[in-house]
């Protein structure tokens, strides 16, 4: 089956009253619905094992869900950088740049206005199996250096998993951490609680946080910790945090396989994959957004490493003029009746 892109519908209207669309693709089974404000990840529908479908991101109806959700970031796309810089500062080249402290003392997610809070251009891409959305953020944005012109894609590949493939360009030195900020309930959005899933992260490290979030050294060994979901085991709660993927793992070439998580109630398995070096997993213990409360969704955040420009032991997320930042990662879905 060719993918189906269906034509955008207008979706609504973003605060400064830009019309909002709505792009759904379908290919294999998946059925995916992204919005042009914020690249939002509005739905995605997977069968579980009976076959029967149902969303598994947790999402809202209208845009106005999202614009007016006390905890933002649902199914967005986050920019420039993802997780924080710590004291809303960082230092480049031998120049201080100062950015939004939206968190405590520290900046998230690209500040107060970050890429969650624009509406991209979209258009079909070029291969016909998905929808291309790309932005341009002037220098000085936030306060980050930095023409920055980003592009991601949503596409469904012939088994039905979700590739996101984010590339950016600048015309001066800059840092750019890009991900996507879905919580995802394998039992379907507004099920419950998504703890009682089963995780597994291939990491044999973590970075260690302060009560800020913010790294406090070099990364630490999972083993006999609570980190340590090297063998699956059900989520439970309490987590925002980077895990230092391992190399390595298999995955198609310039990937590593990041995490396993399955619901044993729906059968439903989800596979990330993806180039980047770390994976956030956030519990959503805080959040109370309309109709989904704490836990009950589980975002698993594909990025570079939180504070990473004031940390040079860190993957670096430098981009200089003549560079390419490419970042790619896949969603994989399928069911396993039996598996614990």
């Amino acid at each position: 089956m060719t993918t189906a892109v269906t034509a955008p519908e207008r979706a609504g209207s973003a605060p400064d009253g830009t019309p909002v669309h709505r792009w759904v693709l379908e290919r294999a089974g998946t059925r995916v619905a992204v919005l042009d404000y914020g690249g939002i990840l509005q739905s995605v529908e997977v069968p579980d094992r009976d076959g029967v479908r149902a969303g598994v991101v947790l999402g809202f109806d209208d845009v106005a869900g999202y614009v007016d959700c006390p905890s933002p970031y649902f199914g967005a796309l986050i920019g420039r950088y993802a997780n924080r810089i710590a004291g809303g500062t960082f230092t480049l080249d031998g120049r201080t740049y100062r950015l939004p402290r939206n968190n405590g003392t520290n900046c998230l997610h690209g500040g107060e206005r970050g890429f969650d809070k624009r509406v991209w251009d979209a258009e079909p891409a070029a291969d016909g199996h998905g929808v291309r959305l790309s932005l341009v953020s002037p220098d000085g944005e936030e306060g980050f250096p930095g023409r920055l012109a980003v592009s991601a894609t949503y596409a469904l590949d012939a088994a039905g998993a979700l590739r996101i493939e984010y590339r950016a360009v600048t015309d001066a030195p800059t840092v750019v951490n890009l991900t996507n900020h879905s919580y995802w309930n394998l039992g379907g959005a507004g099920s419950g609680r998504a703890g009682g899933h089963r995780l597994r992260i291939a990491a044999g490290h973590v970075t260690p946080l302060d009560g800020d979030s913010v790294p406090t050294g070099p990364p630490a060994p999972v083993a006999g910790t609570r980190f340590d979901f090297r063998e699956p085991r059900e989520v439970g709660s309490g987590y925002d945090h980077n895990f230092v993927l391992d190399q390595g793992t298999s995955g198609a070439p310039g990937t590593s396989v990041a995490a396993e998580l399955y619901d044993p109630v729906s059968g439903r398995v989800l596979t990330v994959t993806t180039t980047e070096p770390g994976i956030q997993l956030y519990t959503g213990d805080a959040f109370d957004a309309g109709p989904f409360g704490p836990c009950e969704g589980i975002a698993l955040e594909t990025q570079h490493f939180p504070d990473s420009p004031n940390r040079p032991d860190f993957p670096s997320t430098v981009l200089r003029p003549g560079e390419e930042f490419r970042s790619v990662t896949t969603y994989g879905f399928g069911t396993a009746g039996d598996r614990v």
